[in-house]
């Protein structure tokens, strides 16, 4: 099976010192608001996910959400969460750490598509 978004090691590691320090957390592709386009990361239950939105899969324990509309446009690609030094300028939980999520992307081959993980939940 082949998961729509994945977490490099670091993103990983920055999650459960974040899940250590807030509780559990939320995930949301941005689409262009805020911080560009970085994924944002909150507490759980903070954040209103919309009829609009696709549950993408999980990273370290946390449900990952993108707008329906963004997926369509995504919909070929692996989301990859990484981390960059530097601040983001959005409202994500790991800005005051002098670090921020970053997504990467990986086109799916054609095999892969084939054994794409089925979609989690869509909307809320």
């Amino acid at each position: 099976m082949v998961e729509r978004v994945i977490a490099t090691g670091q993103a990983l590691e920055l999650i459960e010192g974040l899940k250590a320090a807030h509780g559990e957390l939320l995930f949301h592709q941005s689409g262009g608001c805020c911080d560009g386009s970085s994924p944002m990361c909150y507490p759980r239950g903070e954040f209103k996910v919309g009829r609009n939105d696709v549950r993408l899969g999980d990273i370290g324990g946390c449900p990952v959400y993108i707008d329906g509309d963004q997926f369509e446009l995504w919909s070929h690609t692996q989301l990859i969460i990484d981390v960059v030094k530097g601040r983001g300028a959005g409202f994500s939980l790991e800005s005051p750490q002098g670090v921020r999520f970053l997504t990467r992307g990986h086109v799916f081959t054609p095999d892969e598509t084939a054994e794409l993980a089925p979609l989690a939940s869509v909307g809320a």
